[in-house]
């Protein structure tokens, strides 16, 4: 037996937790009153209370629960409640995985977890957790375990934190190696330690291998010293590297580059890397030595008196150019023609403004009075005209000499045309992130939603037939009916946009389906709007939830006819499109093929940019409050991104909206949708296993089958299902939920426990209903699977499963429980 000791010193300690275990009632729990606790206890407290990392402990069989004041930090909203309480109430999302601690913990055993992640209910909120974990035993005076002692460290912010640099990074390297020069990055103190594809093509070195230090090896050996120089200045300076240099190909050849790297940082100002890249800029030095000669003399220059200066004028693929001060071109070399299709007869006593454009006539005037001031130009960019009327971007170097400007061009509209693309690809990943995040977000309450809703529900079906005969009660049944109603179109309407709704797809002709909701969309629209229809001959099939699709279109022309104020004229078009590889460079999440295409224009107010970024987003209207509730874009953006399409709208000011849905094509023969069954749906005798963990949402269910005559067992989890399944209870239906709250499976846990506690029945994580009917199946192949869901998390299903969407009546209910028995 543990030794007692009287003395309470141990609670001297500054902070809220001293205080709160020194006023607990503790006889009421299995430690007992205070003054009889162990020395050992005692002594155990007194140390955590003075840590500042958080720590547990876990006392006797029930596992009572003292901790100290980072630990309470830790617990969020469920402390102070926790003091005291038995560990596996106290958190029962994790009640499995602390029965498991507990066990290993008092049979003498630790653990150790890095990063475990775990489901935890805090701040009235399921959410993810991950956190490091070590469990010790507490020993008394015998030497027997009566305690655990657990050190609890969260690493959720790290996790993200991680996962996030991993998809950045990820995005990071997919764009540079896109990108057209080298391209690497350096840890902290200079080695080179990532480099894309062209560096290796260039340099012949084995790809994947680390350049290091080694990369300075390739730099010519005039050059070497210079740029270890100003790299070692760079590193110990923490400013930006620029320098020029030889850097040698893989054939032994070099050629001049410029290298260019930025600091990247941390939060707190450290360097976490370095990110450069090498331009290729050999031709720019031969035009700029071409330039140095040209400087000379304007008789050497116009006679071109050298041979030297004769190759390099020829051969360079850069623009070089001699003009007056007045901009009157005197000479040009043969790259003109190469690269604007000029010839030299056609351009000198020209000016050079008569070939650029006229947008860029200013700044060019004010350049050309800068270098007549005797100013050198370093950069500056406009733009050209070609022969045949395009035009291209070039980059200027000129000087002043002897009354006249040399000039040497380079033709960067290819680099500044992937450039924009870059930047279109960041903001579109950027909208994409933003999109999904908000999408996960409005999916997991319109999950919890339903479920309420389910509740509501199926207890006013029930109330409805208590009341039947009291007119009045059956009004206000019928309206709370309708409510719920709107709240399930509300719900799904969010669902949609998070992609979680469940669909029911067909092989559908979008033109047979315009035609069939023709008249809707003319009742829908009113008198005064000109609706016109346009279906393209030989339209392709698509893939897709008919229902969905007509809510869709729906919303579509209900904020067209909104945007036009009751007048004006509607267009809804269907046609096959295809969406190639161009313009899936620009849209990131479009992947290039054959699409049907339907498009809804009208000619209403039309939109400004600042609206047009945000019109997919859940809860954002241009209507006037009370008008709107924001979720019809946004669904319609989700149920396309769900199907596999793509969504583009296309708006401008007093000019109109055009929205365009872009849905996959498929090669699958046109599904024939059969008329509904008209035969009454009525109850019956069979046996029914019902899996439910929302108690409420149980019963309903529970009394709903049972009305109508079915004999029905109910089991609050699928763990317990499944022993009923097993205990040889024979079931002719099992109507299950999907998703069920319970502690993530662990692995090393499991294999841990066994290695300690070889003979004890440990208790393991509860499974869904998803893996609950597979189990089912395979003990009882004909029997009947219903399951039931507030979002579309149904992948993996046993073949033949039938799905219910909550919330659902009675009578849906009843249809669905007949169908599945019957076709048994």
């Amino acid at each position: 037996m543990p030794t007692h000791a009287s003395a309470e010193h141990f609670l001297a300690v500054e902070g809220e937790l001293p205080r709160l275990i020194a006023e607990f009632p503790w006889e009421t729990t299995a430690a007992g009153p205070i003054a009889a606790w162990p020395v050992e206890l005692k002594n155990c407290i007194g140390m955590l209370l003075r840590s500042p990392v958080p720590i547990v402990s876990l006392w006797y069989e029930d596992g009572v629960m003292i901790y100290n004041d980072a630990y309470s930090e830790f617990a969020g909203s469920r402390h102070p409640s926790l003091l005291g309480s038995k560990v596996r109430e106290g958190w029962p999302e994790v009640a499995d995985f602390n029965d498991t601690v507990m066990k290993v913990g008092l049979a003498g055993g630790t653990l150790s977890f890095q990063d475990q992640e775990l489901v935890l209910h805090r701040d009235g909120r399921d959410g993810q957790a991950w956190m490091n974990l070590d469990y010790s035993p507490v020993i008394d005076a015998q030497g027997k375990p009566f305690g655990v002692i657990a050190i609890v460290i969260e690493t959720t912010g790290k996790v993200r934190a991680e996962h996030a640099r991993r998809t950045s990074e990820a995005q990071f390297r997919t764009l540079a190696e896109a990108m057209p020069n080298h391209v690497w990055w350096a840890s902290p103190d200079g080695r080179m330690s990532w480099c894309n594809e062209r560096y290796y093509a260039y340099t012949g070195a084995t790809p994947g291998a680390l350049p290091g230090d080694d990369w300075l090896q390739r730099v010519h050996d005039d050059d070497r010293q210079q740029v270890a120089a100003l790299w070692q200045t760079s590193l110990a300076t923490e400013q930006d590297f620029d320098a020029e240099f030889r850097l040698c190909r893989g054939d032994g050849h070099h050629r001049w580059h410029l290298a260019r790297a930025v600091p990247q940082r941390h939060e707190d100002g450290s360097v976490a890397r370095w990110i450069g890249t090498h331009t290729d800029i050999e031709d720019q030095k031969a035009g700029a030595w071409a330039l140095a000669r040209l400087n000379a003399t304007l008789e050497e220059q116009v006679a071109l008196r050298t041979a030297d200066y004769d190759r390099i004028w020829r051969l360079s693929t850069d623009l070089m150019l001699v003009c007056q001060l007045d901009a009157t071109i005197v000479a040009v070399n043969p790259a003109w023609n190469t690269v604007l299709g000029w010839d030299e007869l056609h351009l000198v006593g020209r000016s050079t403004l008569s070939l650029t454009n006229p947008e860029d006539h200013e700044a060019t005037r004010a350049e050309f009075a800068r270098l007549s001031d005797g100013m050198t130009t370093m950069r500056f960019e406009n733009r050209f005209q070609t022969q045949d009327g395009a035009y291209r971007t070039i980059s200027w170097t000129a000087v002043p000499e002897q009354g006249m400007i040399h000039a040497v061009g380079r033709d960067v509209t290819t680099d500044l045309e992937a450039a924009a693309a870059l930047r279109r690809t960041e903001v579109a990943l950027q909208q994409a992130q933003k999109m999904e995040t908000v999408g996960k977000l409005t999916g997991g309450v319109a999950h919890d939603f339903n479920n309420l809703l389910q509740v509501i529900a199926g207890n006013l079906q029930l109330l409805s037939r208590d009341v039947a005969g009291n007119e009045r009660a059956e009004r206000r049944v019928a309206s709370a009916l309708a409510g719920v109603s709107r709240g399930a179109k509300l719900a799904s309407h969010l669902l949609a946009f998070g992609r979680r709704q469940v669909l029911e797809p067909r092989v559908v002709n979008i033109g047979r389906f315009l035609t069939g909701v023709e008249d809707m969309l003319r009742r829908t629209i009113g008198e005064a709007i000109d609706i016109e229809t346009v279906a393209s001959g030989g339209l392709w099939h698509t893939l897709v939830d008919p229902t969905q699709l007509e809510n869709a279109l729906l919303n579509l022309v209900i904020n067209a006819r909104d945007a036009m104020s009751g007048h004006g004229k509607l267009t809804v078009e269907v046609s096959n499109a295809f969406l190639d590889a161009v313009y899936a460079q620009d849209h990131t999440e479009v992947i290039p093929g054959q699409y049907v295409l339907l498009a809804v224009t009208d000619t209403g107010t039309g939109m400004p940019p600042e609206v047009l970024a945000r019109v997919f987003e859940p809860f954002f209207s241009t209507k006037s409050e009370g008008k709107g509730s924001g979720l019809g874009l946004s669904m319609v953006f989700g149920f396309v991104k769900q199907s596999g399409g793509h969504v583009k709208l296309y708006s401008e000011l007093g000019h109109g909206t055009t929205v365009k849905l872009y849905l996959p094509r498929t090669q699958q023969p046109e599904d024939i949708v059969a008329l509904p069954d008209a035969t009454p749906i009525c109850g019956g005798s069979e046996t029914i296993l019902v899996a439910e963990d929302d108690e409420d949402v149980r019963a309903t269910v529970v009394e709903t089958l049972g009305e109508l005559g079915y004999r029905v067992l109910r089991a609050k989890d699928a763990s317990s299902a499944l022993s009923i399944v097993e205990g040889g209870v024979s079931a002719d239906l099992l109507f299950t939920d999907v998703v069920m709250p319970g502690p993530l499976r662990s692995p090393d846990l499991a294999r841990r426990a066994k290695e300690l506690l070889p003979e004890t029945d440990l208790h393991l994580p509860r499974m869904s209903g998803r893996t609950l009917a597979g189990e089912a199946r395979v003990r009882h192949p004909r029997i009947a699977v219903i399951v039931a869901t507030g979002d579309s998390g149904v992948d993996g299903l046993p073949s033949g499963t039938r799905v219910m969407r909550k919330p659902y009546d009675g009578v849906a209910l009843a249809a669905a429980v007949h169908e599945a028995i019957g076709t048994v």
